[in-house]
């Protein structure tokens, strides 16, 4: 999901209030008490559908509570990996993005093997590629089951296109941007008009351009690879903000929501699970956003797993809830409510997503337009340290946005900070 949701901001600055989260809902670790009550706490960031979803779950299940503990992206995975360290405090159901799962993968003996719930029924169910990526390298332990995957495309706002004289129709939106360099050359000729930026940060380009490449920041053999796909979405980043472009806002930031409201930017790289958060984030403007093609046709950013820590104490009642929440009926209710788009393919010919259309984004037929990109997507090896490699290339293109970083040194900047994090 984000995703992402990116899915995507400095660590460092947003840790303690992730641990201060989750020590608010500590206490009995695994919440069963004498008296048959069970208290699930789960753990994940952004919007993953599961507020109306819990309150069903405990209507059907009295003696279940579901504690939902939503935090910052990366702060969210490094405090579960402090947990698995320290061997307690972990939630019964933690969430891990597709950016991470191969570091804790390789950590399976901590967490339940979900082949072991009867979790292999499930298996032809998935995306083949989803259903490997949580696998332990010696394919013996199924760490999660997939929720969403997050197939690309580009959310833009019609009016304000209007405003600067840009075609508004999705069709004729898509036209304009075929390539990278295209879509550059339409945010100056936006940028130009309109006196205003044409994208939210370079970072939220990078990401998706990333996810368009080959190979990411590393090959199947773990080694850094920074000449290859990163290097050219590094490239495009900090040549969009030499044109002008970024509105320089940090992703599930305050000023990022406020640039939503006020107007600050006419595009956004928009994987499934973006959309519940520009609806959430700005409900006044529904109707005035829109979806496009992404510029390179296809690709993928984002998508997440539900997994179990062997630290919790209510293992069986994790298990139950979190293949509840996995079967179609939610999954369809989770992508109508908030994007995310399911990982089980024979759900993108079911009616109720086929002949979905967004009302927030223009009746945008968004059962056709996610599901499409997504099968055809052809998903990048990321590696155990994707995650913190990431991190640090971002906090080098924002060192560029904000004046701090000459973009001719920047690359140099990206790929020592990028082998850093690769052997730390």
């Amino acid at each position: 999901m984000k995703r992402s949701w990116t899915h995507w901001v400095r660590v460092a600055a947003v840790g303690a209030t992730a641990v201060a989260l989750v020590a608010g809902c500590s206490g009995n670790p695994g919440g069963g008490g004498s008296d048959g009550k069970v208290n699930l706490k789960i753990n994940f960031w952004g919007d993953f559908g599961l507020q109306d979803l819990k309150a069903k779950y405990e209507a059907e299940h009295p003696n279940v509570t579901i504690s939902l503990n939503s935090g910052e992206f990366n702060a969210q995975h490094e405090d579960l990996q402090k947990k698995l360290i320290a061997g307690s405090g972990a939630p019964d159901i933690a969430a891990i993005d597709e950016g991470f799962i191969v570091q804790f993968r390789g950590q399976s003996d901590k967490f339940v093997n979900l082949l072991d719930k009867g979790a292999s029924s499930y298996q032809s169910k998935y995306l083949p590629w989803k259903w490997q990526q949580s696998l332990s390298p010696d394919g013996k332990s199924q760490l999660g089951l997939g929720t969403d995957v997050g197939g690309l495309a580009m959310c833009y706002r019609t009016d304000l296109f209007k405003a600067a004289g840009l075609p508004t129709e999705r069709d004729q939106v898509s036209a304009l941007w075929p390539t990278w360099d295209k879509f550059i050359e339409v945010g100056q000729e936006y940028t130009a008009k309109s006196k205003k930026k044409f994208v939210d940060s370079a970072t939220n380009l990078f990401n998706p351009i990333l996810g368009q490449q080959p190979v990411g920041f590393y090959d199947e053999s773990n080694n850094l690879q920074m000449e290859g796909g990163p290097k050219v979405a590094f490239d495009y980043s900090v040549k969009a903000i030499q044109a002008g472009l970024s509105a320089n806002l940090t992703s599930f930031q305050a000023d990022w929501d406020k640039g939503f409201l006020n107007d600050s930017f006419a595009v956004l790289a928009c994987p499934a699970w973006m959309l519940g958060h520009i609806k959430d984030t700005a409900p006044q403007q529904s109707g005035k956003w829109d979806i496009a093609a992404v510029p390179g046709g296809s690709g993928n950013w984002g998508g997440s797993f539900l997994t179990i820590p062997k630290q919790s104490k209510n293992v069986d009642e994790a298990y139950k809830l979190l293949e509840w929440l996995v079967q179609p009926e939610q999954q369809i209710d989770i992508f109508k409510k908030v994007g995310n788009l399911p990982s089980q393919p024979a759900l993108y010919k079911d009616p109720a997503i086929v002949d979905f259309k967004n009302p927030f984004m223009n009746n945008a037929p968004v059962g056709q337009i996610f599901p499409k990109m997504a099968e055809g997507l052809k998903p990048q090896y990321l590696g155990k340290k994707n995650g913190p490699t990431r991190v640090a290339v971002e906090n080098v293109i924002r060192r560029v946005e904000n004046g701090s970083l000459k973009p001719a040194d920047a690359w140099a900047e990206a790929t020592k900070e990028a082998q850093k994090a690769s052997t730390s």
